[in-house]
């Protein structure tokens, strides 16, 4: 994996990136794009954002690159969600999560090489390419109701979407992330909601779940409690994917009521992806840790993270992108010292964004992308 960071001094604009590339292989690479704080003005802002993002995609590292997912980091979605010109396009999402670095946005590209047949579908995009059909779908919302019934409704929605796509949600969905307006108070709605709907599917404590975030976030849509984003993938065959538990450091979650993985692996013939979902300061016994301490906190979700990444064969420096979540925005200073010390170079994105437990003062989720040589399996 290659680490790159490159500074527009004119836009006020660093943009953190990762590439993974084998011979001959699909190569992939991971943008985070970081405003400095100014008195700009959210246009202002957006238009540094897309010139620099022009900038970089017409570097010779990223000739031929084609945007997978872009997600933007907001600080007043409300006010700003209308200005975006490339809003549910190429599975653009965006989710009112205020960079902590004092900026009115952030981004995160995934970004791949233009192997296979890349398609775009409104707010989702489709890549089919040696045998497999990737999926990628942004801010779905359904504006009606609490937040169980809104879960309930995208979900479904989703289902149907999948099966559309001749897949199912047990079957094929990867990873999903869920935003929660309010979590302290709508999100046992999404919990419960989600636990009915996966029962439905077949997804129990006996069978599997499906890697996730579930996280404070303001939707795009005013009567919007939940939003969602999701990732699904056609073509694996048995023993391509297996499901992280790092049970010496993590509980399983249904023991505390909830449905998902802590990571997922997929295996390919030439990498493993590994998908690392929102993780916090918690023991194996499914107890917060380090209650009030923010360093504590940040060193154990650390720990966490890498037991998980260490069952799936990889390692911190296998890790492609980070996006950080923290309730409270008088931890972002000591948070980011910490990161920018043990992750200087990786792609990493801290916002505001409380964590479903109030004990728990931040959360991250990650991707690695790890070198394989396994003829069993078709290259990704």
């Amino acid at each position: 994996m290659n680490l790159c960071t490159f500074t527009f001094a004119d836009l006020g604009i660093t943009v953190q990136t990762s590439r993974f590339a084998t011979e001959n292989g699909v190569k992939e690479w991971h943008l985070m794009f970081h405003l400095d704080a100014s008195s700009d003005d959210f246009p202002k802002q957006y238009l540094r954002l897309s010139t620099a993002r022009s900038r970089v995609l017409d570097m010779p590292e990223f000739k031929g690159a084609c945007g997978i997912t872009t997600r933007y980091f907001l600080s007043d979605i409300a006010n700003q969600q209308h200005l975006i010109p490339d809003l549910h396009t190429e599975s653009t999402g965006i989710i009112q999560q205020p960079p902590l670095n004092g900026s009115k946005v952030a981004a995160w590209m995934y970004l791949q090489s233009p192997e296979g047949d890349i398609s775009n579908h409104g707010a989702t995009v489709l890549v089919v390419r040696n045998g497999y059909a990737h999926l990628w779908t942004s801010s779905m919302t359904s504006p009606h109701g609490d937040s169980a019934a809104q879960t309930t409704s995208i979900l479904c929605s989703y289902e149907e979407m999948l099966a559309d796509n001749q897949m199912s949600l047990a079957d094929n969905c990867v990873r999903t992330w869920f935003y929660v307006r309010d979590v302290d108070t709508n999100y046992s709605g999404l919990v419960s909601a989600r636990r009915e709907n996966f029962e439905k599917q077949g997804l129990t404590a006996h069978t599997h779940y499906i890697s996730s975030t579930g996280i404070g976030g303001s939707p795009y849509q005013n009567s919007a409690i939940v939003q969602m984003d999701a990732y699904a993938v056609k073509g694996l065959e048995d023993g391509q994917v297996r499901y992280l538990k790092a049970l010496s450091h993590l509980n399983p979650t249904y023991e505390y009521g909830v449905t998902f993985e802590r990571g997922t692996m997929i295996s390919y013939g030439d990498r493993r992806h590994v998908f690392i979902s929102g993780t916090a300061s918690i023991d194996n016994r499914g107890k917060v840790l380090h209650t009030g301490d923010i360093v504590a906190q940040t060193k154990r979700m650390w720990e966490n993270v890498e037991a998980l990444l260490k069952e799936a064969e990889s390692d911190f420096k296998d890790v492609m992108q980070i996006i950080v979540y923290l309730r409270d925005t008088a931890d972002y200073n000591v948070v980011n010292e910490m990161f920018s010390q043990r992750f200087p170079d990786v792609p990493v994105v801290i916002t505001l964004a409380p964590v479903c437990r109030p004990a728990w003062l931040i959360e991250m989720e990650c991707v690695a992308v790890v070198e394989n040589s396994d003829p069993k399996f078709r290259n990704f």
